[in-house]
């Protein structure tokens, strides 16, 4: 894990100054190659790139395009049967899980209610699905940046162009990094191709409990590699396939999956370092690095921890020794054998604190409180890392709100990077802070009281109202991986789901937007003796202090219900 851990700063660093560079409109090492292209586009489109929009225009272009996004989406799923690309004659979804993909894929959640190999088309999952992968993380990106230009900027209204922004993530970060990514991915077995599904012979035979003898298995094909590249690059996380990166053409070896994990937390990583070198003060965006990773670092361990150890029933009361050295031990149930228990738990916590989803075990299988680090990292709003863009941008709204509170113990007006903090900001940040756990709630709340839902748990008890709370906290956080025996194709499910995620996307996008352009019509106010400095080891500290009680004034009573309660069934 600290391996991973190392790798992963080495690389975000010199990442996050690239960023900066590319939206700035800096030259970087690929402007000769793309800019042409880029300019291609703004051609076509009819799209003047310098234009300084208002923050209301630009939330406007962010609302139609993603609107158009959730329309297309669907519709393509609805007729897929009569698209190309479609080897296995695969029918069209029904309408509510179409909405429901569609509303996944388009807020950045990825949450998926069906198996990819018998739902989806290539088409669909390479022209709709991977097409999304690719706009729905650049448009969190774009406004984060949104933001950034907000406190630079001194009595201005301009905040850059929508399409300006969105394109140069696609063409300068996002594409670059997935075709590398790609690269690596099929070198090591993932499949990449447009041929039918494959029959081959076992290499043993099963004999199932009827007595049938079972010789042969299908082996889905298709364009797996590409999708899954952007996927984890842009904290998307839908798999190619039904076990996403548990399925061995998805997530071959251990390489594959270090280069996989590394990809989960490289560009919400680098984004903090982006953002010290935007405003001018790294030293802001080493704080905000360094808040996220201590909280990292030690849900890392609680999980390993759990995962490790086990549990009582496992031991069997001592007569199973679960630390053997030459065994892996510990709680191995819905765990892949070639990646074991401390690769296991540092996916675990990765996905779910980039807002990515994707999964390479099934958290459903994991200890109580080893499955519940995970879901509390979701009900914490997605901001330790969190997906591209909305992840620093959600922990920037705590700032603000930790800033407020600060100053309000010294009785001082509250500052953050030389801008006042005043009313409008601080409700608009309260937006931002409570708009998951608002989602959440509600969500899980209404669907727990209906017995339909009861229906499609695959445990009864406490587990069974942590997968209610699970798949609504991922819907909640735009994550979107899940609880793996909670069947959620129902039309409630599909579409309570789906309005969640659109509501927890788009509320605290808006108020970040409308934060940006509060902020940019300001005058930037001078450092004083009294100022709170905002990139010390208080200030940091201070800042997990006020996320964790944000989450366990919202979360607790929820949690203590569910795997809480099912923790000390266990140990009882």
């Amino acid at each position: 894990m600290t391996f991973y851990v190392i790798i992963l700063v080495a690389l975000a660093f010199p990442l996050g100054g690239y960023i900066g560079k590319v939206m700035n409109g800096e030259p970087v090492f690929l402007s000769r190659i793309l800019k042409p292209a880029e300019q291609w586009i703004y051609r076509l489109l009819h799209v003047d790139a310098g234009e300084q929009m208002s923050w209301k225009k630009y939330a406007l272009c962010t609302v139609v395009f993603s609107v158009f996004c959730l329309i297309g989406l669907m519709g393509m799923q609805m007729i897929q049967q009569f698209l190309p690309g479609n080897p296995e004659n695969l029918p069209n979804p029904s309408w509510h899980l179409a909405f429901n993909t569609a509303a996944s894929f388009m807020t950045n959640t990825n949450w998926q209610a069906y198996s990819g190999e018998s739902t989806l088309s290539y088409f669909t999952q390479m022209m709709g699905l991977t097409v999304q992968n690719f706009v729905s993380p650049a448009v969190g990106i774009a406004v984060l940046f949104v933001l950034i230009r907000g406190f630079v900027q001194v009595r201005k209204e301009g905040l850059g162009s929508f399409w300006t922004d969105v394109t140069r993530i696609l063409f300068y970060i996002l594409i670059p990094l997935s075709v590398v990514l790609t690269l690596g991915q099929v070198s090591q077995g993932v499949v990449q191709n447009f041929k039918p599904y494959e029959t081959v012979s076992l290499v043993e035979p099963i004999v199932l409990k009827d007595g049938t003898t079972v010789t042969k298995q299908i082996v889905p094909m298709g364009p797996a590699a590409s999708q899954i590249a952007i996927k984890q690059l842009g904290t998307n996380g839908g798999g190619f396939f039904g076990v996403n990166s548990a399925h061995p053409l998805e997530n071959p070896t251990p390489f594959s999956n270090l280069l996989e994990m590394i990809s989960l937390l490289l560009i919400p990583a680098a984004l903090c370092f982006t953002f010290g070198r935007n405003v001018k003060d790294k030293r802001q965006g080493f704080s905000l690095f360094a808040a996220m990773t201590i909280v990292l670092v030690v849900c890392l361990g609680l999980v390993a921890f759990c995962e490790q150890n086990g549990t009582p029933q496992l031991a069997q009361n001592g007569a199973v020794n679960l630390t053997a050295v030459n065994q892996a031990g510990g709680n191995m149930e819905g765990k892949e054998t070639r990646f074991g228990i401390a690769a296991s738990s540092t996916w675990a916590v990765f996905t779910t604190a980039a807002s990515n989803g994707s999964v390479n075990s099934m958290h459903d299988s994991y200890t109580p409180i080893g499955g519940m680090i995970p879901m509390l990292l979701m009900q914490l709003g997605e901001v330790i890392f969190g997906g591209t863009g909305c992840g620093l941008y959600g922990m920037i709204g705590f700032a603000i709100l930790t800033v407020f509170i600060a100053g309000l113990m010294v009785g001082r007006t509250p500052e953050y990077l030389g801008k006042k903090i005043e009313p409008f900001e601080m409700k608009m940040a309260v937006l931002v802070c409570l708009a998951t756990p608002v989602a959440i709630l509600i969500g899980s709340g209404i669907a727990a009281l209906l017995p339909e839902v009861a229906d499609s748990l695959n445990n009864p008890g406490a587990h069974g109202l942590s997968e209610v709370l699970y798949a609504y906290s991922s819907a909640g956080g735009n994550n979107g991986s899940a609880f793996a025996g909670f069947n959620a194709n129902t039309v409630f499910l599909n579409v309570s789901i789906g309005l969640v995620m659109i509501f927890a996307r788009f509320v605290p996008m808006l108020a970040t937007l409308a934060i940006a352009g509060s902020m940019a019509k300001k005058k930037t106010v001078a450092i004083s003796a009294g100022t709170l400095s905002t990139c010390n080891v208080m200030f940091v500290f201070l800042l997990i202090f006020i996320v964790l009680l944000v989450g366990a004034l919202s979360f607790f009573p929820a949690l203590s219900l569910g795997p809480i309660a099912e923790f000390f069934e266990m140990i009882a």
